[in-house]
């Protein structure tokens, strides 16, 4: 709850604070919350994986605190969609089924053998997913203004997200869990 919160206002309101303060003011609030962040993830008990995001906010507001750098700001995004398409990457050629455990875990009724076999090779559907997104990311990061950064890394990401979920579960309704029941 809280990294998605975290995750959903930290670029717009990075730009808007820009505005009114000065930039190593931003970044050292920014680094004091994601140490609060990993400080509450901690004595939570997270697992490790779990703590990866607070420790990755913490590594790059570092640097761009150190080098007083809106770009090394901007690349955090990056970073995570890129750590995404990676575990994504391996999921699929490691055959680690990602996405049908996803499903299984927040999908409550009992699956038929043709939608856990087309689950099951759903994370290379994912792999491209995420590639789109790590490449969307970086043509903002790089060429469009911090505006259209802040939007995208806040908002438009969802909703590529939300409308590749949309895709994947009409395919599979519509054809593909037809596939697997030949």
């Amino acid at each position: 709850m809280i990294s998605n919160f975290f995750g959903l206002i930290f670029a717009p309101l990075f730009v808007v604070l820009l505005h009114y303060f000065k930039f190593e003011s931003v970044v050292l609030v920014y680094l004091l919350m994601a140490c609060g962040f990993f400080i509450y993830s901690y004595m939570k008990k997270d697992s490790l994986k779990d703590m990866m995001l607070p420790t990755i906010y913490i590594v790059a507001l570092s640097v761009a605190y150190h080098f007083s750098s809106f770009e090394t700001v901007k690349y955090i995004p990056v970073t995570l969609s890129g750590i995404f398409l990676f575990l994504f990457i391996d999921a699929h050629f490691n055959k680690r089924e990602m996405v049908l455990g996803f499903t299984r875990k927040f999908y409550p009724k009992e699956l038929s053998i043709q939608e856990v076999e087309f689950l099951r090779n759903g994370d290379g559907y994912w792999v491209v997913v995420m590639l789109i997104n790590t490449m969307i990311h970086l043509f903002v990061v790089n060429f469009a203004t911090d505006v259209a950064w802040a939007f995208y890394t806040s908002i438009g990401w969802y909703i590529l997200f939300f409308l590749s979920l949309i895709i994947q579960i009409v395919y599979g309704k519509v054809y593909g869990v037809r596939l697997y029941s030949r």
